[in-house]
């Protein structure tokens, strides 16, 4: 089954594709009758991992899945205006709090779809530096520069936070997870200083020998956990969505395996959920048992 985005899945639904893909419906026509869910998610490699696969399982319940890419904050205004019925993006209780309170009324926080996050300042292992409260006195080492992520970032929010509390006089440079990635990419290749923002899970750190900067200060606070959160009105609108949206959890280790099949030269995050979720029926079927 090819992914139903935007501008495909009344066309998918009509060349009889999602009738083969093993609905839970069991049929096109009751495939067609279902509603259209609309999933936002930003492109972090973890959201991306875990927004696809979501996807895929409604899919095999037989729904029409619409994936949208849009900034943190465009993502946040696009659930609570009705734009989008959910997500499974939310770091809680920290990174996207802001986001959280300003909607908070307009939304159903379904609770977390996955434990084990940090967020902070990371570093390649054979860098000799190992807490930010030592990066002014090595700036020059970093190009004076902290390397960032999409400046509407939870993320980045707190790391320009962190810059006051430490008083730092590195500039944090925005960007995105990408160019996050290849600017580590290329220090590691060179055996080059870099300081970046970075998060667990990701799968740089099953790639790289990486370490976080200590933190002495509390700047990025401590653990978090990745939640979903729908528009309110989705459980009275499609409740079985709603139910398999409200089951779904999994692990760091399940999520690596979809980002690092992710990583793979050329291949396509919606089908590596879509293989990822046929190999593991028996995480899926506790999503889809409610």
């Amino acid at each position: 089954m090819k992914r139903i985005n935007l501008t495909q899945h009344i066309r998918l639904a009509s060349l009889g594709l999602i009738a083969g893909a093993g609905l839970a419906t069991g049929s096109l026509a009751q495939a067609q009758e279902q509603d259209t869910i609309k999933l936002a998610y930003v492109e972090w490699s973890s959201e991306v991992a875990s927004t696809n696969v979501v996807a895929a399982v409604l899919e095999q319940a037989g729904y029409n899945v619409e994936l949208t890419s849009l900034s943190a904050a465009a993502m946040f205004q696009a659930l609570a205006s009705g734009d989008a019925d959910a997500i499974v993006a939310a770091w809680l209780p920290t990174t996207h709090a802001d986001y959280m309170e300003r909607i908070g009324d307009q939304v159903e926080d379904l609770g977390p779809n996955l434990d084990g996050t940090k967020l902070g300042l990371v570093v390649p292992a054979y860098t000799d530096v190992d807490s930010i409260a030592e990066l002014n006195d090595n700036a020059d080492r970093f190009n004076n520069e902290i390397i960032g992520i999409d400046p509407g970032a939870g993320l980045m929010a707190l790391t320009e936070e962190a810059v006051d509390t430490y008083d730092l006089d590195l500039r944090l440079r925005s960007g995105s997870d990408a160019t996050m990635v290849a600017a580590l990419s290329n220090a590691i290749t060179n055996e080059e200083d870099i300081v970046i923002t970075s998060w667990t899970p990701h799968w740089m750190f099953a790639r790289w020998d990486l370490k976080y900067l200590e933190d002495p200060e509390n700047a990025y606070g401590g653990a978090e956990q990745i939640h979903t959160v729908v528009r309110n009105g989705l459980e009275d609108d499609m409740p079985d969505a709603y139910a398999i949206l409200d089951a779904f959890e999994w692990t760091p280790d399940q999520m690596g395996e979809v980002m690092l099949m992710n990583q793979e030269e050329g291949s396509d995050p919606a089908e590596n959920a879509h293989k990822w979720v046929e190999e593991n029926q028996d995480v899926v079927a506790q999503w889809l048992d409610n």
